[in-house]
């Protein structure tokens, strides 16, 4: 590839869910751990301002988990930098397929409805679709500038997690797909670049000065993330138990409850 930043500077170095994870771990910080009867009892150890950014890193890295399966001449970019503010791009991709923007949306066990002009979870309007559509708009204008040619950028918002989605119809200017959907998805769309373009354009892509910001130095403790999911995992089972030991322990109350009464009124009669 031709016009490689070096590799100190190189985005393609950025680990994915880098800026969402450091703004969950500043937010947690700030928490006060949990007390040995809080964990003994699956009390959450994440703070509820945290738990948007949790969920947020844990829908990107799914994302990303995922793009890995494109194989051989696709470029992937994760958490880039845009811009003069503290925006940053989910993932960029580039392949045969072209130029795409991924912004990944984690809505758990939600409802998400798809309409012409808006996405909609659990009833709730969301910005979802301008949203990626401006940010799409936003790369395409950089990397046109960057590369010196007109690079077009599609914008798509990938669903993590949905209970359900419902596609009542589909957007013109934004692909909407669950997760599983996109690798497929990109590799069955029609060829629009050459080997050589998407190399040329995958080199700009990975120079800082083609989003105007230079990013600081990938100082993310993944690890303390790491621990923090392991965590909030372990919470959940425990509360699972507890309530399984709940569930059991109803029948065994009712019939000891049952037998007490039965032997009364037998004692009474």
């Amino acid at each position: 590839m031709t016009n490689e930043p070096t590799v100190s500077h190189s985005l393609g170095l950025r680990r994915p869910a880098a800026s969402v994870i450091a703004e969950c771990l500043r937010v947690q910080a700030t928490v006060r751990p949990n007390s040995a009867a809080q964990r003994l009892f699956g009390v959450s150890p994440l703070g509820r301002e945290a738990e948007p950014w949790y969920v947020g890193a844990l829908g990107e890295l799914e994302v990303a988990r995922r793009l890995e399966a494109l194989g051989p001449g696709w470029y992937v970019l994760h958490s880039v930098p845009i811009g003069a503010g503290a925006s940053d791009l989910d993932h960029v991709v580039i392949g045969p397929a072209g130029v795409f923007t991924i912004n990944t949306k984690h809505h758990r066990g939600q409802h998400v409805w798809v309409g012409a002009k808006r996405i909609m979870v659990n009833g709730q309007r969301t910005d979802h679709l301008r949203n990626a559509a401006f940010e799409a708009r936003r790369t395409s204008k950089l990397l046109s500038v960057a590369a010196r040619a007109l690079v077009e950028v599609t914008p798509v918002v990938a669903v993590v997690g949905a209970r359900r989605m419902t596609v009542r119809e589909r957007p013109y200017d934004v692909v909407v797909l669950h997760d599983h959907q996109l690798v497929r998805w990109l590799q069955r769309h029609p060829v629009t670049l050459t080997p050589e373009q998407v190399q040329r354009v995958a080199a700009v892509a990975a120079h800082p000065a083609a989003w105007q910001r230079i990013p600081e130095a990938d100082a993310v403790d993944h690890a303390a993330f790491d621990r923090l999911h392991v965590a909030v995992g372990r919470a959940r089972r425990r509360r699972q138990a507890w309530a399984a030991v709940l569930i059991a322990a109803i029948p065994l109350t009712a019939f000891t409850l049952w037998s007490a009464a039965t032997s009364t009124l037998v004692a009474v009669g």
